[in-house]
Order: C-alpha cells, then structure tokens, then sequence
C-alpha cells in the first residue's frame, strides 16, 4: 500500500514537470526552433488539424523557421493561421514555402516573458505540492484504519517530502535555466 501511493505520487510528480517543461518549451525566446509553432491549428478541409500534421515544420537558421505544406491549397491557410496566432511572427510567403522569422525579443519583452516563466514554475511547485497533500491523506487514511503503523506513515510521510524537494529542486532548476536562456541576446 505504502509503496503504491508513493509510486503513484511520483508518477504525477514526473507528470507535472513534463508539463512545466513543455510549457518552458512553447516560451518564445528568440530563437528559432519548431516547437513555436506547436499549438498553431488549421483548417483543413473543416477540420481543425494541427500545423506538424500539414506540413513540415524546420528550422533554416537561428531566427527563421521554414514550413513546407504538402499541398499547395493550404499555404494560404497556414499563412493566416501564424498570422492571427498570439505569437507575434509575421511569415513571408516565397512560392510554396513560408518562411517565418523569429524576431529578437524586446528587454521589456523578456522581463514579461520572466514573469511568466516564474509563474508557471510556481505553478509546478504548487502542483507537486498538492500530489504531497494528497499521498500525505492516504497514508492518514491508512493510520486510522489500522491499516499501517504510526513509525510506518511517519517514515512514508518522510519518503513523500524527500520526493518533494526532489522535484521542486528540478523544477528551481529548469527556471534558472530558461531565466539564463531569455535573458540571452
């Protein structure tokens, strides 16, 4: 019992810190890479699918991203999609190709991205802590049913904290490093 909580507490930890750097991940910095692109959706035919899967999305340098649509029909359609996004990237359309470049960001700019970032981070801490509170009222659970011993939920409580401060360090340091990497020129 003791062992399956805290396997379970861990696995929704892991969640959250794919999640955090996801998030991270989607966070402009000036720098052109694929994953800017990543919620961008088009319609296609009706449907609204997303851009990797109607066309092919790389990166031709350090501040330009090229995407190539399989078929003619959309770069249009993709054009308006980048453009009408929340990203702030105007795509230049050459032929079937569209090339999109990454423009540097403002100090302002990163100051806001900075904040952001620090947001979402502590949204990860409280996430993780939250996965804590919840394995921390299992075991509790566990006490007044006599199903675990006092010196047993003491030590689980232990093992779940460590965990904790496991996660809340990988996510301090995820923070300071997409702080260093926005705070790059």
């Amino acid at each position: 019992m003791i062992n399956e909580i805290k396997q379970d507490a861990e696995q929704r930890m892991q969640k959250t810190m794919v999640a955090l750097q996801n998030e991270f991940s989607r966070m402009r910095t000036g720098r052109a890479h694929s994953g800017l692109l990543e919620n961008i959706t088009v319609d296609y035919y009706g449907n609204e699918s997303p851009l990797n899967q109607v066309a092919s999305v790389t990166v031709s340098d350090a501040r330009t991203l090229q995407i190539s649509p399989w078929e003619k029909a959309m770069v249009t359609v993709i054009e308006k999609a980048i453009i009408n996004s929340e990203l702030g990237l105007n795509p230049v359309v050459t032929g079937q190709i569209i090339r999109v470049p990454v423009p540097p960001l403002t100090e302002e700019r990163r100051k806001e991205m900075i904040k952001l970032v620090r947001s979402e981070a502590e949204s990860g801490r409280v996430a993780v802590r939250n996965v804590r509170r919840d394995a921390n009222t299992h075991y509790k659970e566990l006490l007044k049913s006599k199903d675990i011993s006092e010196d047993e939920e003491h030590r689980a409580q232990d093992a779940i904290q460590k965990l904790t401060d496991k996660f809340i360090a990988e996510i301090d340091k995820l923070l300071s490093a997409k702080e260093t990497d926005l705070m790059q020129i």
